[in-house]
């Protein structure tokens, strides 16, 4: 790599997180922000940003957004940060918009590892991958390394030492989870990842087991309404184990906290961008690890952005009126029942 290409892609890494900072200077007094951890990455110490809008009534359903768990992921942060910058600027005008956050809560936690994003890695700066450190085991065996692994932070998907506590960066997202999302009676959350496959995926749990979760009704009424108002749609919806099982998986760990308060009903997805399709359309892509990750080209990258503000705004509407979808009675069993057909190939 040259030194003109070595900088530009460091230049390319701190716009991750001063793209962020712009838009939450933006917001101003708008805008709930908060730094829930500080993350020591060589000489510096960068932060961890949370920016909430919207009712702050723990009655009130929830949307959670995540993205930069993986700080090569670049792309996924962009997009979390292009739907905030278009919520803040739309707060001066959008009627509807503030009517909806009456009865909505929103939070963003753009960028999760700031360290990795700074040094262009999956892991944080100790070498752990955040989506390996959960304190959950498979329940069968896992592809090797892949899966998670506890020999080396020298060797990918690093879960962590055996007993240690969850990375600084792990243990804020988790709180963030809890304190707004999981304490409220319905909320959502969305992950934003890249780097599988040549589709688009919603994912939910469990990664760890292939059994179905106990809100599997609940996904396939979402999914369902999702595609009833978005035929067009291209994202294909399935359990994380149809494609791989992995240790230590946080939305599957935060999912079974929110299992314990049955008055929570928590959701758990992850947008899974498929950047195969980019790496086909642009071969030398390959040459570059970030490439394997991030769209290369700006025209790609500005369709990535718009292309999924429908999926966004369409969460933020489901949760607002999710006493108007959320199945229940024979209702629910027939999403149960379909949901089993259509993910695991098995009736009830």
């Amino acid at each position: 790599m040259t030194a003109s290409r070595r900088q530009r892609t460091a230049d390319a890494r701190a716009d991750v997180l001063a793209d962020l900072e712009r838009i939450l200077e933006e917001g101003g007094a708008a805008v709930d922000h908060r730094v829930v951890a500080n993350v020591a990455c060589g000489e510096q110490t960068l932060p961890v940003h949370v920016v909430c809008l919207g009712n702050r009534d723990p009655a009130v359903p929830a949307v959670g957004l995540f993205a930069g768990v993986h700080g090569l992921e670049r792309i996924g942060t962009h997009v979390v940060v292009a739907f905030l910058r278009s919520v803040i600027r739309r707060l001066r005008w959008d009627d509807t918009l503030q009517r909806q956050l009456e009865a909505l809560r929103l939070v963003f936690m753009p960028l999760v590892n700031p360290g990795g994003a700074m040094r262009g890695t999956r892991a944080n700066p100790n070498g752990v991958d955040l989506m390996r450190n959960a304190p959950i085991e498979a329940v069968a065996s896992v592809p090797w390394l892949v899966g998670g692994q506890r020999l080396s932070a020298l060797l990918p998907w690093y879960r962590g030492p055996t007993g240690a506590a969850m990375e600084v960066e792990s243990r804020a997202l988790c709180d963030v989870v809890r304190d707004e999302l999981i304490a409220r009676p319905f909320s959502v959350a969305l992950d934003c990842h890249s780097g599988f496959g040549a589709v688009d995926r919603i994912w939910f749990p469990f990664a760890h087991s292939t059994a179905p979760i106990a809100h599997l009704a609940e996904v396939h009424a979402l999914a369902e309404i999702f595609e009833q108002s978005q035929p067009h749609h291209r994202y294909v919806f399935e359990p994380q184990s149809r494609q791989y099982l992995t240790h230590g998986d946080l939305w599957d760990h935060l999912y079974l906290v929110a299992a314990k308060q049955p008055a929570s009903m928590f959701l758990p997805l992850t947008l899974e961008l498929g950047s195969w399709l980019w790496v086909k359309k642009n071969p030398r892509q390959l040459f570059s690890r970030a490439g394997l990750f991030n769209p290369g080209l700006a025209h790609r990258h500005r369709r990535v952005l718009r292309s999924h503000m429908p999926w966004f705004e369409f969460l933020t509407r489901a949760a607002a009126s999710s006493k108007r979808w959320l199945p229940e009675g024979e209702e629910r069993e027939r999403h149960a029942r379909a949901a089993l057909l259509r993910w695991y190939g098995a009736s009830p």
